[in-house]
């Protein structure tokens, strides 16, 4: 009868998920070698779930949304980073020969396959747009961006599409900013976070979604959390999510209301187990953290399953060093007995490199810092990427591997002179645990291509393939400033159960009226563990049914009311009400697709209370 019960129960459990966590690596080397220290501090709270949200999406055919313009923060080092960056920009501008005869330092890497491709989260007049892209065993894809949240799949179906306030359904909320989203294979379940713009320590919240099911469209579990939980007068900004088999981490970086500067980083340890059905979590807020790191990025496992108990973090400086700092999470919040150890580990001089250059202006992309942009642990070994100086001051895509038993970690720069790679992500495309290859894409500009898609292989010997283009740019970018903003993140996460490994990607191109735009692709690492097997680039083109063509708006308001916005032709008819609903104090950006409207002239109405508040033309042409 006992084998029955278990057998039943090994058969209800969901599809993926792993029965045992991997266990950490043997840290002795690394405290002979490093000697952590453990004076990190911890402040241990609860909060309640606030409900269910599952609001509809907008039309999938017009995509008509509106929004707050979003407001963003600096680095710890602002002045700094600053400076070297203006340093290392006019000696690059000094510089402006054509490196047209230059090559990657790519060796024999196996060159990545793009599969299926197609748009994604289309701008609406808000930069950067902050890419991050998640799938589940079963191919559901949630694709996120500063401002817009999509449903898709495999095929490139066009499942759900909102604005996130929209989406989040919370009239407390009139603003959020930087979107994460993950798959948490352990559960087969989605987690979502998006936190509240603008940036005070009043209204700074973090805002964490957890999936009813593995279809998003299930709905969430809706929770809010104090985005400043020390009440020092500092607001929350800057997030990294990752998952263990019992917990959720998240981390994040604490700006003074007062001056707007960096107070320290903070890492929220989040029992997750109640969050998928609604329950009260328990967490705990590590801060005062050693080695003052600027944003920490904690480390899921990089394939099927998890590690733990707790997880490990790496931090890299936003400016120039030799160093990065290494934290081990010892053990589960449930225990009571957690440290954050805390390593500082040497390693290749890395520099921040100065922004990145377009053709066509003169407007430069703002390559932002030298911060942890990306990372994953796997069998023993931590992967972890950010921008860097690769040669004659460009950008490059610093990748490294700390094996933590013996210590060491290994750095290496991919990049190509005379271009700027930037804004890496991370995930691991081995054929098992044992296979330590990668794909990372990344964002590309030169002085004579537009800002573009791209990914490039490292395979289990750290050998570099050439890097593979996934979209091209249609346009250079400029619509909010100089330097544009760029980035700030690419969004890369494996398949965890596919046959062959594979990994879906987004990122932002230069779309053709000067903005951001979103690309997803599926990519294939061709390696098979060894890396040497040269492979045929293909490409299919899926392309969202229907067919977008993103327009957008810029109107301020002195305060929130209701709003509508109709379209009329040239006679004065009705040909779509395109949007009812709520108008935000402040700058608000519309955004529609134009692709549903014949060639000929229309105006767009916005009008409150019965008062017109613009009346735009609009020509669309044959």
């Amino acid at each position: 009868m006992k084998k029955l019960y278990l057998f039943l129960l090994i058969c209800l459990l969901p599809a993926g998920i792993t029965l045992a966590q991997q266990t950490k690596a043997d840290m002795s080397v690394l405290d002979r070698m490093y000697h952590p220290t453990t004076r990190s501090k911890a402040l241990h709270l609860s909060v309640p779930c606030l409900g269910f949200v599952n609001n509809p999406s907008a039309d999938l055919q017009w995509r008509a949304i509106v929004n707050p313009a979003p407001i963003r923060h600096s680095s710890e080092k602002n002045e700094e980073v600053e400076r070297l960056k203006a340093e290392r920009l006019s000696m690059k501008l000094a510089n402006p020969e054509l490196k047209s005869a230059a090559t990657e330092n790519s060796g024999n890497g196996a060159t990545p396959e793009i599969g299926t491709n197609f748009g994604g989260n289309h701008c609406n007049g808000s930069s950067p747009l902050d890419n991050t892209i998640a799938i589940s065993n079963d191919g559901r894809i949630v694709s996120v961006t500063n401002t817009t949240m999509f449903y898709t799949n495999t095929a490139g179906a066009n499942l759900y599409y909102n604005d996130l306030i929209s989406f989040i359904g919370d009239s407390e909320i009139t603003g959020v900013c930087d979107p994460v989203v993950i798959y948490d294979c352990t559960v087969d379940r989605f987690v979502f976070f998006c936190q509240v713009s603008p940036l005070n320590s009043v209204k700074s919240k973090l805002l964490v979604f957890f999936s009813k099911s593995n279809n998003p469209s299930d709905g969430w579990y809706y929770y809010k959390l104090s985005g400043n939980p020390l009440s020092d007068g500092s607001a929350f900004d800057y997030p990294k999510l990752a998952y263990s088999d019992n917990e959720l981490y998240i981390t994040g970086n604490l700006f003074r209301d007062s001056n707007g500067k960096f107070n320290q980083a903070v890492l929220f340890q989040i029992t997750k187990g109640p969050a998928f059905s609604g329950g009260t979590i328990n967490f705990t807020v590590w801060h005062g953290i050693e080695g003052s790191p600027f944003t920490l990025c904690p480390l899921s496992f990089g394939q099927q399953g998890s590690y733990g108990p707790g997880c490990y973090l790496v931090a890299t400086s936003s400016s120039d060093d030799n160093k990065f700092s290494f934290y081990d999470l010892t053990d589960d919040l449930s225990t009571g007995l957690a440290q954050l150890k805390y390593y500082s580990i040497s390693t290749n001089a890395y520099q921040v490199a100065p922004d990145a250059l377009q053709p066509g202006t003169a407007v430069k992309l703002n390559t932002n810092d030298a911060r942890t942009l990306s990372g994953f642990y796997l069998n023993k070994v931590v992967h972890f990427v950010f921008n860097s100086v690769y040669t004659n001051n460009y950008c490059g895509v610093n990748y490294n591997r700390f094996d933590l038993t013996a210590g060491q970690n290994t750095s290496i720069v991919f990049g190509l002179d005379g271009a700027d790679y930037s804004y890496p992500s991370v995930a691991s495309s081995g054929v098992n645990g044992n296979d330590q290859a990668v794909l990372i894409g990344f964002q590309k500009s030169t002085t004579t291509s537009y800002p573009s898609i791209r990914v490039v292989e490292c395979d289990n010997t750290m050998a570099w393939s050439g890097s593979v283009e996934v979209r091209a740019g249609d346009n250079y970018v400029y619509y909010t400033g100089d330097p544009e903003r760029w980035g700030d993140y690419s969004g890369i996460y494996r398949k965890f159960n596919a046959t062959r490994p594979t990994c879906w990607m987004s990122g932002a191109y230069g779309g053709s009226n000067n903005q951001w735009d979103t690309w997803i692709a599926e990519v294939f690492d061709n390696s098979n563990g060894i890396g040497a097997v040269q492979s045929q680039t293909t490409s299919l083109n899926v392309y969202p049914n229907p067919v977008v063509n993103i327009f957008s708006l810029d109107f301020t308001l002195a305060e929130a009311s209701p709003l509508t916005i109709d379209i009329i032709d040239n006679n004065g008819q009705l040909v779509k009400k395109l949007y009812q609903g709520k108008g935000y104090a402040g700058k608000n950006i519309l955004s529609f697709n134009k692709a549903n409207l014949k060639p000929g002239i229309y105006f767009i109405i916005l009008k409150s209370n019965e008062t017109v508040l613009k009346n735009e033309k609009l020509i669309i042409g044959g």
